[in-house]
Protein backbone atom coordinates (compact mmCIF):
# COMPACT_ATOMS: atom_id res chain seq x y z
CA UNK A 1 0.00 0.00 0.00
CA UNK A 2 3.11 2.29 0.92
CA UNK A 3 4.64 1.91 -2.50
CA UNK A 4 1.25 2.58 -4.47
CA UNK A 5 1.07 5.93 -2.23
CA UNK A 6 4.25 6.64 -3.40
CA UNK A 7 4.10 5.96 -6.63
CA UNK A 8 0.70 8.12 -6.46
CA UNK A 9 2.54 11.03 -5.17
CA UNK A 10 5.62 10.16 -8.07
CA UNK A 11 3.09 11.05 -10.83
CA UNK A 12 1.32 13.57 -9.11
CA UNK A 13 4.35 16.14 -9.05
CA UNK A 14 4.47 15.64 -12.89
CA UNK A 15 1.52 18.34 -12.97
CA UNK A 16 0.97 21.85 -11.72
CA UNK A 17 -2.40 22.55 -10.20
CA UNK A 18 -3.23 25.89 -9.94
CA UNK A 19 -6.19 27.88 -8.94
CA UNK A 20 -7.27 31.69 -9.93
CA UNK A 21 -9.98 33.92 -8.87
CA UNK A 22 -10.63 36.54 -11.24
CA UNK A 23 -10.90 40.13 -9.35
CA UNK A 24 -14.03 42.12 -9.43
CA UNK A 25 -12.62 44.23 -11.92
CA UNK A 26 -11.96 41.47 -14.49
CA UNK A 27 -13.08 42.30 -18.04
CA UNK A 28 -14.47 39.74 -20.33
CA UNK A 29 -12.26 37.85 -22.24
CA UNK A 30 -11.27 34.84 -23.35
CA UNK A 31 -10.22 32.24 -21.33
CA UNK A 32 -6.99 30.92 -23.40
CA UNK A 33 -5.68 34.63 -23.40
CA UNK A 34 -6.44 34.95 -19.10
CA UNK A 35 -4.23 32.01 -18.68
CA UNK A 36 -1.52 33.50 -20.47
CA UNK A 37 -1.45 36.57 -18.98
CA UNK A 38 -1.57 34.85 -15.53
CA UNK A 39 0.50 31.52 -15.76
CA UNK A 40 4.39 31.73 -15.73
CA UNK A 41 6.40 30.38 -18.35
CA UNK A 42 3.70 28.50 -20.45
CA UNK A 43 2.47 28.81 -24.30
CA UNK A 44 -0.62 29.24 -25.79
CA UNK A 45 -0.74 25.93 -27.56
CA UNK A 46 0.12 24.42 -23.99
CA UNK A 47 -2.78 26.21 -22.85
CA UNK A 48 -4.93 25.63 -25.78
CA UNK A 49 -4.60 21.38 -25.47
CA UNK A 50 -5.15 21.41 -21.56
CA UNK A 51 -8.88 23.34 -22.53
CA UNK A 52 -9.23 20.33 -24.78
CA UNK A 53 -7.99 17.78 -22.76
CA UNK A 54 -10.93 19.28 -20.21
CA UNK A 55 -8.34 20.17 -17.23
CA UNK A 56 -9.14 23.61 -17.62
CA UNK A 57 -12.32 24.15 -15.56
CA UNK A 58 -14.05 27.63 -14.33
CA UNK A 59 -16.67 27.09 -11.14
CA UNK A 60 -15.87 23.54 -10.83
CA UNK A 61 -17.35 22.99 -15.05
CA UNK A 62 -15.48 21.93 -17.75
CA UNK A 63 -15.20 24.75 -20.52
CA UNK A 64 -14.69 25.85 -24.48
CA UNK A 65 -11.61 27.66 -25.46
CA UNK A 66 -14.34 30.17 -26.18
CA UNK A 67 -15.04 31.01 -22.65
CA UNK A 68 -15.02 34.17 -21.82
CA UNK A 69 -13.32 34.94 -17.86
CA UNK A 70 -16.04 37.27 -15.48
CA UNK A 71 -15.75 38.79 -12.22
CA UNK A 72 -15.15 36.06 -9.52
CA UNK A 73 -14.84 33.60 -11.52
CA UNK A 74 -12.54 30.32 -10.15
CA UNK A 75 -10.53 28.92 -12.65
CA UNK A 76 -8.61 25.51 -11.71
CA UNK A 77 -5.91 24.44 -14.32
CA UNK A 78 -3.93 21.17 -14.40
CA UNK A 79 -0.94 21.14 -16.58
CA UNK A 80 1.76 18.63 -17.62
CA UNK A 81 4.76 19.97 -16.11
CA UNK A 82 7.35 20.05 -18.93
CA UNK A 83 11.09 17.97 -18.20
CA UNK A 84 13.25 20.47 -17.21
CA UNK A 85 17.10 19.53 -17.20
CA UNK A 86 18.21 20.96 -13.81
CA UNK A 87 21.70 19.67 -13.77
CA UNK A 88 23.57 22.49 -13.89
CA UNK A 89 26.36 22.97 -16.54
CA UNK A 90 30.06 24.45 -16.52
CA UNK A 91 30.94 26.99 -18.68
CA UNK A 92 34.14 28.95 -19.07
CA UNK A 93 32.40 32.17 -18.66
CA UNK A 94 34.97 35.37 -17.30
CA UNK A 95 33.88 36.67 -14.02
CA UNK A 96 34.67 39.72 -11.93
CA UNK A 97 35.14 38.51 -8.96
CA UNK A 98 35.46 40.94 -6.22
CA UNK A 99 36.39 38.95 -2.92
CA UNK A 100 36.88 35.38 -2.63
CA UNK A 101 37.53 32.84 0.97
CA UNK A 102 36.02 29.66 1.88
CA UNK A 103 32.45 30.48 2.64
CA UNK A 104 31.58 33.30 0.33
CA UNK A 105 32.40 34.61 -2.99
CA UNK A 106 31.78 38.28 -4.61
CA UNK A 107 30.60 39.16 -7.99
CA UNK A 108 30.30 42.04 -9.75
CA UNK A 109 27.70 41.04 -12.66
CA UNK A 110 27.45 42.49 -15.53
CA UNK A 111 24.31 43.42 -16.91
CA UNK A 112 22.98 41.22 -19.77
CA UNK A 113 24.03 38.46 -17.75
CA UNK A 114 21.48 35.76 -16.52
CA UNK A 115 21.70 35.13 -13.00
CA UNK A 116 20.42 31.64 -12.82
CA UNK A 117 19.11 28.99 -15.74
CA UNK A 118 15.62 28.90 -16.10
CA UNK A 119 13.32 29.28 -18.76
CA UNK A 120 14.65 29.69 -22.55
CA UNK A 121 18.20 30.16 -20.11
CA UNK A 122 19.46 26.91 -19.55
CA UNK A 123 23.20 28.37 -20.73
CA UNK A 124 25.06 31.09 -20.24
CA UNK A 125 24.33 32.28 -16.67
CA UNK A 126 26.32 33.31 -13.66
CA UNK A 127 25.28 29.78 -12.23
CA UNK A 128 27.11 28.10 -15.54
CA UNK A 129 29.96 30.20 -14.96
CA UNK A 130 30.22 29.44 -11.52
CA UNK A 131 29.57 25.86 -11.50
CA UNK A 132 32.81 26.01 -13.36
CA UNK A 133 34.63 27.91 -11.41
CA UNK A 134 34.16 26.15 -8.21
CA UNK A 135 33.71 22.47 -7.75
CA UNK A 136 30.90 22.18 -5.63
CA UNK A 137 28.22 24.92 -4.63
CA UNK A 138 25.41 24.25 -2.27
CA UNK A 139 21.61 23.91 -2.58
CA UNK A 140 18.77 24.92 -0.27
CA UNK A 141 15.70 22.53 -0.29
CA UNK A 142 13.01 23.85 -2.90
CA UNK A 143 16.26 25.80 -4.40
CA UNK A 144 17.51 23.59 -7.27
CA UNK A 145 19.26 24.79 -10.14
CA UNK A 146 20.40 27.50 -8.24
CA UNK A 147 23.03 26.51 -6.66
CA UNK A 148 24.51 29.10 -4.21
CA UNK A 149 21.98 31.93 -4.70
CA UNK A 150 20.88 33.26 -2.07
CA UNK A 151 19.83 35.96 -3.80
CA UNK A 152 19.75 37.71 -7.10
CA UNK A 153 19.21 40.60 -9.85
CA UNK A 154 17.78 41.41 -12.75
CA UNK A 155 19.65 40.20 -16.43
CA UNK A 156 20.02 43.75 -17.10
CA UNK A 157 21.07 45.17 -13.39
CA UNK A 158 24.68 45.16 -12.97
CA UNK A 159 26.22 44.62 -9.44
CA UNK A 160 27.22 43.17 -6.70
CA UNK A 161 25.82 39.34 -5.78
CA UNK A 162 26.62 37.04 -2.74
CA UNK A 163 27.81 33.05 -3.61
CA UNK A 164 27.67 30.95 -0.64
CA UNK A 165 30.22 28.50 -1.31
CA UNK A 166 29.27 25.88 2.01
CA UNK A 167 25.82 24.94 2.98
CA UNK A 168 26.35 26.52 6.36
CA UNK A 169 27.08 29.78 4.70
CA UNK A 170 23.81 29.55 2.45
CA UNK A 171 22.29 29.05 5.65
CA UNK A 172 23.21 31.58 7.46
CA UNK A 173 23.16 33.86 4.64
CA UNK A 174 19.89 33.21 3.65
CA UNK A 175 18.41 33.97 7.38
CA UNK A 176 19.91 37.43 7.12
CA UNK A 177 18.36 38.17 3.94
CA UNK A 178 14.75 36.59 5.15
CA UNK A 179 15.32 38.85 8.27
CA UNK A 180 16.28 41.65 5.87
CA UNK A 181 19.10 42.51 7.58
CA UNK A 182 21.29 42.89 4.47
CA UNK A 183 22.63 46.36 3.84
CA UNK A 184 22.09 46.93 -0.16
CA UNK A 185 22.17 49.98 -1.71
CA UNK A 186 21.64 50.54 -5.43
CA UNK A 187 22.64 53.40 -7.45
CA UNK A 188 19.85 54.58 -9.98
CA UNK A 189 19.02 57.08 -13.03
CA UNK A 190 15.58 58.26 -12.77
CA UNK A 191 13.38 60.75 -15.00
CA UNK A 192 11.72 63.55 -13.24
CA UNK A 193 13.65 65.96 -10.98
CA UNK A 194 12.93 64.28 -7.37
CA UNK A 195 12.13 66.96 -4.95
CA UNK A 196 13.66 65.09 -1.62
CA UNK A 197 14.14 61.79 -0.36
CA UNK A 198 11.60 59.21 0.64
CA UNK A 199 10.56 55.75 0.92
CA UNK A 200 8.12 53.87 -1.40
CA UNK A 201 6.47 51.07 0.11
CA UNK A 202 3.38 48.46 -0.78
CA UNK A 203 2.46 45.18 -2.06
CA UNK A 204 3.89 44.53 -4.76
CA UNK A 205 3.23 41.37 -7.49
CA UNK A 206 2.13 40.57 -11.05
CA UNK A 207 0.59 42.78 -13.39
CA UNK A 208 -2.62 41.32 -14.31
CA UNK A 209 -2.00 41.53 -17.88
CA UNK A 210 1.50 41.29 -18.67
CA UNK A 211 3.04 38.72 -16.28
CA UNK A 212 6.50 39.92 -17.14
CA UNK A 213 6.32 43.37 -15.02
CA UNK A 214 5.39 43.81 -11.22
CA UNK A 215 2.68 46.36 -9.98
CA UNK A 216 1.77 47.82 -7.14
CA UNK A 217 -1.13 46.68 -5.06
CA UNK A 218 -3.17 48.07 -1.73
CA UNK A 219 -4.19 44.17 -1.43
CA UNK A 220 -2.15 42.48 0.29
CA UNK A 221 -3.55 39.35 -1.40
CA UNK A 222 -2.58 40.46 -4.64
CA UNK A 223 1.21 40.63 -3.99
CA UNK A 224 4.05 40.75 -1.02
CA UNK A 225 4.57 43.50 1.16
CA UNK A 226 8.15 45.78 -0.09
CA UNK A 227 10.10 48.61 1.25
CA UNK A 228 12.61 51.17 -0.86
CA UNK A 229 14.34 53.80 0.80
CA UNK A 230 15.57 56.46 -1.77
CA UNK A 231 17.89 59.33 -1.25
CA UNK A 232 18.69 62.13 -4.05
CA UNK A 233 22.59 62.10 -4.23
CA UNK A 234 22.71 64.52 -7.39
CA UNK A 235 19.35 66.56 -9.83
CA UNK A 236 20.50 66.63 -13.45
CA UNK A 237 16.95 68.58 -14.31
CA UNK A 238 15.11 66.19 -16.33
CA UNK A 239 16.68 63.30 -14.32
CA UNK A 240 17.87 62.61 -10.77
CA UNK A 241 20.43 60.13 -9.50
CA UNK A 242 19.46 58.54 -6.41
CA UNK A 243 20.46 56.07 -4.40
CA UNK A 244 17.62 53.35 -3.33
CA UNK A 245 18.13 50.79 -0.08
CA UNK A 246 16.18 48.23 -0.39
CA UNK A 247 14.55 46.40 2.88
CA UNK A 248 12.62 43.90 0.93
CA UNK A 249 13.85 42.21 -2.15
CA UNK A 250 10.53 41.96 -3.96
CA UNK A 251 11.07 40.99 -8.30
CA UNK A 252 11.68 44.57 -9.63
CA UNK A 253 11.62 46.23 -6.70
CA UNK A 254 13.03 49.36 -7.21
CA UNK A 255 11.57 49.80 -11.13
CA UNK A 256 8.09 49.17 -10.25
CA UNK A 257 8.32 51.38 -7.02
CA UNK A 258 9.76 54.04 -8.87
CA UNK A 259 7.27 53.80 -11.99
CA UNK A 260 4.63 54.03 -8.79
CA UNK A 261 5.71 57.40 -7.85
CA UNK A 262 5.79 58.73 -11.17
CA UNK A 263 9.83 58.27 -11.80
CA UNK A 264 10.35 55.14 -14.07
CA UNK A 265 14.31 54.45 -13.98
CA UNK A 266 16.11 55.85 -17.23
CA UNK A 267 16.29 53.87 -20.66
CA UNK A 268 13.80 50.77 -18.44
CA UNK A 269 12.15 49.42 -21.58
CA UNK A 270 9.78 47.48 -19.17
CA UNK A 271 8.53 49.88 -17.11
CA UNK A 272 8.11 52.96 -19.90
CA UNK A 273 11.70 54.73 -19.03
CA UNK A 274 13.02 53.97 -22.37
CA UNK A 275 10.82 56.98 -23.82
CA UNK A 276 11.31 60.60 -23.38
CA UNK A 277 8.52 61.47 -20.14
CA UNK A 278 10.24 65.02 -19.13
CA UNK A 279 11.95 67.38 -20.78
CA UNK A 280 11.82 70.36 -23.81
CA UNK A 281 10.00 69.48 -27.61
CA UNK A 282 13.03 70.56 -29.40
CA UNK A 283 14.65 68.31 -31.63
CA UNK A 284 18.11 68.97 -30.06
CA UNK A 285 16.86 67.28 -26.91
CA UNK A 286 15.33 64.88 -28.51
CA UNK A 287 18.62 63.84 -30.15
CA UNK A 288 20.62 63.97 -26.70
CA UNK A 289 18.22 62.01 -25.25
CA UNK A 290 17.89 58.94 -28.18
CA UNK A 291 21.81 59.25 -28.18
CA UNK A 292 21.72 58.72 -24.44
CA UNK A 293 19.47 55.71 -24.68
CA UNK A 294 22.05 54.08 -27.34
CA UNK A 295 24.78 54.40 -24.83
CA UNK A 296 22.99 52.50 -21.79
CA UNK A 297 20.06 50.27 -23.87
CA UNK A 298 19.16 49.06 -20.58
CA UNK A 299 17.73 50.27 -16.87
CA UNK A 300 19.91 52.57 -15.47
CA UNK A 301 20.23 50.47 -12.52
CA UNK A 302 23.27 49.45 -10.49
CA UNK A 303 23.90 47.15 -7.21
CA UNK A 304 26.42 48.87 -6.10
CA UNK A 305 26.97 48.27 -2.28
CA UNK A 306 26.09 45.00 0.07
CA UNK A 307 27.13 44.76 3.50
CA UNK A 308 26.39 41.74 5.46
CA UNK A 309 27.64 39.33 8.89
CA UNK A 310 30.07 36.97 7.79
CA UNK A 311 29.09 33.21 8.48
CA UNK A 312 32.08 32.54 10.14
CA UNK A 313 34.29 35.72 11.56
CA UNK A 314 30.58 36.64 12.35
CA UNK A 315 31.86 40.35 11.59
CA UNK A 316 30.12 42.47 9.13
CA UNK A 317 31.60 42.77 5.70
CA UNK A 318 30.85 45.63 3.30
CA UNK A 319 31.75 45.70 -0.73
CA UNK A 320 31.14 48.51 -3.13
CA UNK A 321 32.22 48.55 -6.72
CA UNK A 322 31.63 51.77 -8.99
CA UNK A 323 29.15 52.50 -11.51
CA UNK A 324 30.06 50.38 -14.78
CA UNK A 325 31.08 52.24 -18.63
CA UNK A 326 28.05 52.21 -19.89
CA UNK A 327 25.89 53.94 -16.92
CA UNK A 328 28.96 56.09 -15.96
CA UNK A 329 28.72 58.00 -19.78
CA UNK A 330 24.95 57.88 -19.98
CA UNK A 331 25.37 60.13 -16.16
CA UNK A 332 28.40 61.97 -17.64
CA UNK A 333 26.35 63.16 -20.96
CA UNK A 334 23.13 64.28 -18.79
CA UNK A 335 25.75 66.44 -16.47
CA UNK A 336 26.87 68.08 -19.48
CA UNK A 337 23.68 68.56 -20.85
CA UNK A 338 22.56 70.30 -17.65
CA UNK A 339 25.30 72.44 -16.93
CA UNK A 340 25.09 73.19 -20.34
CA UNK A 341 21.15 74.10 -20.05
CA UNK A 342 20.75 75.67 -16.66
CA UNK A 343 20.21 79.33 -16.84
Amino acid sequence: MTDHLENEQDEQELYEHLRIVADKGQALLRIDKFLMNRVENTSRNRIQNAIDAGTVKVNEKVIKASYKVKPFDVITVVLPDPPRDTEVYPEDIPLEIIYEDDDVLLVNKEAGMVVHPGFNNYTGTLVNALTFHLNQLPTLPGNTGRPGLVHRIDKDTSGLLVIAKSEWAMTFLAKQFYEHSISRKYVALAWGDIAEDGTVSGYIGRNLKDRRIMDMYEDEEKGKWSVTHYKVLERLGYVTLIECQLETGRTHQIRAHMKSIGHPLFSDESYGGDKILKGTTFAKYKQFVENTFKLLPRQALHARSLGFIHPKTKEFVHFEVPIPEDFRLALEKWRSYSSNNQS
